[in-house]
């Protein structure tokens, strides 16, 4: 039912764009964020306020969205919502939907003092971080919903990145295209939206709003960053990044075609500005959304811990944060004064706890098994893990949250100690190479991004930055002992992790090797597409792979690895069918009597075959 359709069509109207943090699984609390918005928009005016996808869910609900109990919450906030809206604004706001025994990602129109109209979300990503076509069930095209006589079409996030959606909107009538979305951040991804959007806006003619979310959910940083775009693809608003806000557009009919009028935020940040904004957010958020007090950090005086103690500082404040220093005998006086120097910077909590009885105690504990064995990397893990012991345990104590401190290049070369410096909940700088470390470091020094709650100036120390790093694991050790050095070790990570491996493996071997000096690492060429080939063997027993069906694609020496998994489906799907087996059984016999021509001189099988 839509009461306004029959209305005289409005030739203005008034949009509060609600770019806000929801928290997955808090419904009445996302409620409350609901009302309290559409307060301010009242306030401004407004005749609508939309929110983003599946707000008062929080997004993405994973496996929570498939509870029972949790529907029927979403669905009583809906609900409860939609009496509030006898008068003042109406809401647009995104809540999972049971429908006929189907579970959608749905958009609805709370107006009137009910639920106006509901629109599902048709295309369902299903790709990297989301997992929306296990959960969901696609809506069918839509049509526009009627809003003061005013004809919305609400494509819902991924349906914008295809044509075929607003398509639909566009020929039954669409007159605003508004799109509410989660949509996590990464390096330049407003390029992408700002792509995506204009094609939509040229092929249909119509503006666009494109509403995005803000805040942290575990591992994802959704920036907001919302915009409008006119129909002649100018800006008529543009929202801020990483920020929260509600603000008010304003249209106005001009002839057939609708114009957005607003705020357009300027100086958003960009590149290293932008990803050290969102590794604060991202850390803010799980701290905050888990009820931890504050967060505690082992600071060793090296540049990773530095930079996390900053990030941590501009997240929660300095006096939410306490750093611990647990210096070894191979910990160096220049670390302990550096250590120091970074925590009077930050102006918090900071400790010294020295390690050498706790390492002594395993050593002795462990004498019995280890006597007579050489010492090596087993004995220097020993420290890290009694540092991860330590500050385990003051986390415990005290509420507070073990931040986690090893870098993208460390991680992707296993240089780094479970249970030890890989201890923690949670790590700001995951995504981040050491190159990226050292150039945010710098960066932090001279900016600091809005509304972060650190001190201002230098907080990472000058010899921090400049040193040689190192994990003081033994005398004078350098992480360039193990490692080649971090420039050329985070190029060739690049080109392995962020350029995917769709390409020849011949290739990309011969492209890490051209990273180093010509020369340097000799003939390995062979030996190194051996250890991808047995690594690409264990990976997919771990996925529950047969032996047969791997061998049956790795022998045939696939060039290119993004093949495998769908030679893999293939034989899978294959076997499955009723003809399988005979037909294997005929291949073999096949086989068979090609070996014996061959043994008996034969020549084998005819190769014009």
């Amino acid at each position: 039912m839509n009461s306004q359709a029959n209305s005289r069509p409005a030739d203005s109207l008034k949009i509060a764009l609600a770019q806000l943090n929801p928290t997955v699984g808090d419904v009445l609390g996302n409620a409350d964020k609901v009302r309290r918005a559409r307060e301010q928009a009242a306030a401004m005016g407004a005749d609508l306020v939309a929110f983003p996808e599946l707000f008062l869910a929080g997004y993405p609900p994973e496996d929570l969205v498939l509870k029972p109990a949790f529907q029927a919450a979403c669905r009583a906030a809906t609900e409860a919502l939609a009496r509030e809206t006898a008068s003042g604004p109406a809401i647009l706001v995104g809540t999972p939907w049971v429908e006929d025994g189907k579970l959608y990602n749905a958009y609805a129109l709370l107006a009137g003092g009910m639920i106006e109209a509901l629109r599902f979300k048709v295309d369902l990503p299903n790709y990297g971080v989301f997992d929306e076509k296990r959960v969901f069930a696609p809506g069918p095209l839509p049509g526009p919903i009627t809003f003061k006589g005013v004809r919305i079409g609400i494509p819902v996030c991924e349906d914008i990145w295809g044509p075929e959606v607003v398509e639909c909107l566009s020929e039954t009538g669409g007159e605003i295209l508004l799109v509410p979305n989660g949509s996590p951040y990464w390096r330049d991804k407003m390029e992408h939206r700002l792509n995506i959007a204009v094609s939509r806006v040229v092929e249909s003619g119509l503006p666009l709003v494109y509403l995005n979310m803000v805040g942290g959910q575990d591992e994802l940083v959704f920036d907001g960053a919302s915009f409008v775009l006119n129909a002649d693809r100018s800006v008529g608003t543009q929202l801020p990044a990483f920020q929260e806000l509600v603000v008010l557009t304003e249209w106005k009919r001009e002839g057939r075609v609708w114009r957005c009028t607003g705020p357009v935020a300027g100086g958003a940040p960009e590149g290293d500005k932008a990803d050290y904004a969102a590794c604060v957010l991202g850390l803010r958020d799980y701290v905050n959304k888990n009820g931890f007090k504050g967060v505690v950090i082992g600071m060793s005086g090296g540049v990773d811990s530095a930079l996390c103690a900053a990030m941590a500082a501009d997240a929660l404040g300095p006096d939410r944060l306490r750093l611990i220093m647990l210096p070894y005998r191979y910990t160096s006086e220049a670390s302990l004064t550096d250590a120091a120097a970074g925590a009077k910077a930050l102006g918090c909590h900071y400790e010294v706890l020295p390690i050498e009885q706790a390492v002594l105690g395993l050593e002795a504990a462990l004498k019995p098994v280890l006597e007579g064995q050489t010492r090596d990397v087993t004995e220097e893990n020993l420290q890290a893990r009694a540092r991860g012991v330590i500050l385990m345990a003051i986390s415990n104590k005290f509420g507070l949250m073990v931040v986690t401190t090893g870098n993208k290049s460390e991680m992707s070369v296993g240089y780094a100690t479970l249970y030890g410096d890989m201890n923690g909940g949670f790590n700001p700088i995951k995504d981040l190479y050491k190159t990226e470390v050292y150039r945010l470091s710098q960066l932090r020094n001279v900016w600091k991004p809005e509304g972060a709650l650190g001190p201002d100036g230098e907080v990472v120390p000058h010899n921090i930055i400049t040193k040689a790093p190192t994990a003081e694991l033994r005398e004078n050790q350098k992480d360039q002992d193990t490692l080649p050095p971090y420039d050329m070790l985070d190029e060739i990570l690049g080109r392995l992790v962020e350029g995917g491996i769709d390409m020849s493996l011949v290739e990309l071997v011969k492209d890490a090797f051209s990273v180093f000096p010509t020369g340097m690492l000799g003939d390995a060429h062979a030996d190194l597409l051996t250890f991808i080939q047995e690594r690409m063997r264990g990976y997919l027993r771990d996925l529950s792979y047969t032996s047969n069906e791997i061998e049956s694609v790795l022998c045939m020496n696939p060039v290119r690895l993004a093949q495998v998994p769908r030679q893999l489906a293939a034989v899978r799907a294959f076997s499955d069918l009723p003809e399988a087996a005979s037909l294997a059984a005929a291949n073999k016999r096949v086989a068979n009597i090609l070996r014996q021509a061959e043994a008996k001189g034969g020549g084998g099988a005819d190769d014009s075959w």
